[in-house]
């Protein structure tokens, strides 16, 4: 099972931007390669919701519709990575962000993913 360890998160005034890390471990490439990577995002008293998402080594993303033109998900192969950069922050996007890894396809149902990370906060003040 892979590990991921989430960073990056912190507070910030709406309009700015914050870059995410999810560093991944315990894997081989050739495994996961077509699995899917993404990010979900959990606000208080919230459904906890698909922000991002990528197949590993296959140029295909999804995105949510509120995220849709200001955040972009992509992987760092030699680093293991994936990263999570969003521009144009809202208040509204404040949350906790998870990494999640090792799905079969970029659903939005957590059950499909066989490995998350333990969450970063992200704080948007306007």
């Amino acid at each position: 099972q892979v590990q991921l360890v989430e960073s990056g998160g912190g507070s910030v005034q709406a309009g700015g931007s914050l870059r995410l890390s999810c560093a991944a471990s315990g894997y081989t490439y050739s495994r996961y390669t077509r699995r899917c990577m993404g990010w979900f995002r959990q606000a208080p008293g919230m459904k906890r919701e698909r922000v991002g998402s990528l197949k590993v080594g296959i140029a295909i993303t999804y995105y949510g519709d509120s995220v849709k033109g200001r955040f972009t998900v992509f992987y760092d192969n030699a680093k293991n990575t994936l990263f999570l950069q969003m521009n144009s922050l809202k208040p509204e996007d404040t949350a906790m962000y998870y990494c999640a890894a090792d799905s079969p396809i970029c659903s939005d149902y957590e059950a499909d993913y066989a490995s998350w990370g333990q969450g970063t906060q992200v704080t948007v003040s306007s």
